[in-house]
């Protein structure tokens, strides 16, 4: 199962895809069975022409793509001008596209496009590519794993426009600018998916004894906030300056371990409070009885977190001869966040080599806990491996 991945930053498209095919087809040859391609919001009006030339001289079994900010190529992240990243697989088998569209239906979404006879067929993985616009990716996954409860979903939110329309997702020949896209991987493939949230806990887990929709009302039995800011107060000065511009709260979403730790936790932003109440509003529902752990986010979490996962991942135990691996990075990270360029990509580079390709999205997607969820501040990544 050998991988390849190229990037170019010809601001020229014709000759941008010229060299990330060339570079791919140096690698694997012909016909590999997958492609996915990254195109800067630079060269998203020359979309409908880079996929087709990718199609007629590369011609991947399966091909998806999307528009991004940041554009990935090995350990590159181009976060301006002109970008086109292309990474390949070949040796996988039979990969499936799909075209994935989504109907709100009393309770949730009912998504169509998914061959759900075939993804029945025992775990499976799936990249996928949405738009942040036209679809609601938390209601996608939520029928995702309604219909298809062993189906691992890694992926992210095209973030190559700032309105509707914008974005470009590619699905083999066709060019869409709504719903979502996606690789179907056939069964037995060889993945490791990886969701680094970047966060570390402080303060101690609490009960939630009182909740009105998104908004937490009372932890352990006190009011939200003033357990907020409780938590605040007791860290040191340097963290505590952290902690009020970046407070996240870890939702468990393992109530039957004994203890917990980073990892753990469903990371969700602190969306605004609610003095009347003196409630916290953070992005999702949770129910009386969760466990629930005030987070900060600062750069040095985010780089050890995904450092001690990728060392985790570590070297294949059969001996693996070819690695590759698909990035989705949260487009708030990069050297904003980091103070460097280039973070995620490097991590990931360095246990994986050339053959990484990815985009920074507007939401990352990435099982925590046994079930995929839409995450932020996130690096999800997808590593495979050639087994002999």
């Amino acid at each position: 199962m050998p991988f390849a991945a190229a990037l170019s930053e010809h601001p020229s498209p014709p000759e941008a895809v010229g060299e990330v095919v060339g570079s791919v087809l140096d690698r694997l040859g012909p016909a590999p069975d997958l492609a996915v391609l990254f195109l800067s919001p630079a060269v998203a009006g020359a979309a409908e022409d880079i996929a087709a030339t990718v199609r007629a001289t590369l011609a991947p079994g399966a091909l998806v793509g999307a528009t991004a900010s940041t554009v990935i190529g090995g350990p590159r992240e181009v976060e301006e001008g002109p970008a086109v990243a292309l990474w390949a697989a070949s040796g996988v088998g039979p990969t499936r596209t799909v075209r994935l569209e989504g109907d709100l239906v009393d309770g949730g979404m009912r998504v169509r496009g998914v061959p759900a006879g075939e993804a029945r067929g025992g775990p499976r993985t799936m990249v996928l590519l949405s738009d942040p616009y036209s679809i609601p990716l938390e209601g996608l996954l939520g029928g995702l794993a309604q219909d298809l409860p062993e189906l691992t979903v890694v992926g992210g939110v095209a973030s190559g426009a700032r309105g509707p329309g914008g974005n470009r997702l590619v699905v083999d020949g066709e060019v869409h600018d709504d719903g979502a896209v996606g690789l179907l991987l056939p069964p037995g493939v060889a993945s490791t998916p990886l969701v680094s949230q970047g966060c570390r806990p402080v303060g101690e887990p609490m009960i939630v004894t009182g909740v009105d929709g998104p908004v937490l009302l009372e932890l352990a039995g006190r009011p939200a906030l003033d357990r907020l800011v409780e938590v605040g107060r007791a860290l040191g000065d340097a963290e505590r300056s952290i902690f009020e511009t970046g407070a996240q709260v870890g939702i468990v979403v393992d109530e039957g371990r004994p203890t917990f730790s980073t990892g753990d936790f469903l990371i969700r932003s602190i969306v605004g409070v609610d003095p009347d109440r003196r409630g916290v509003a953070i992005g999702d529902h949770v129910e009386v009885g969760t466990t629930v752990q005030f987070h900060v986010r600062d750069a040095d979490s985010a780089d050890e977190e995904l450092v001690r996962l990728l060392a985790q991942a570590g070297p294949d135990a059969t001996g693996a001869g070819d690695q590759g691996a698909l990035v989705f990075t949260c487009n708030g990270r990069g050297t904003r966040f980091f103070g460097v360029p280039d973070h995620d990509a490097e991590m990931v580079s360095e246990l994986v080599g050339p053959a990484v390709g990815g985009m920074a999205c507007a939401g990352e997607v990435g099982p925590i806990g046994g079930r995929s969820h839409m995450h932020g501040f996130t690096a999800s990544v997808l590593l495979l491996r050639d087994r002999p």
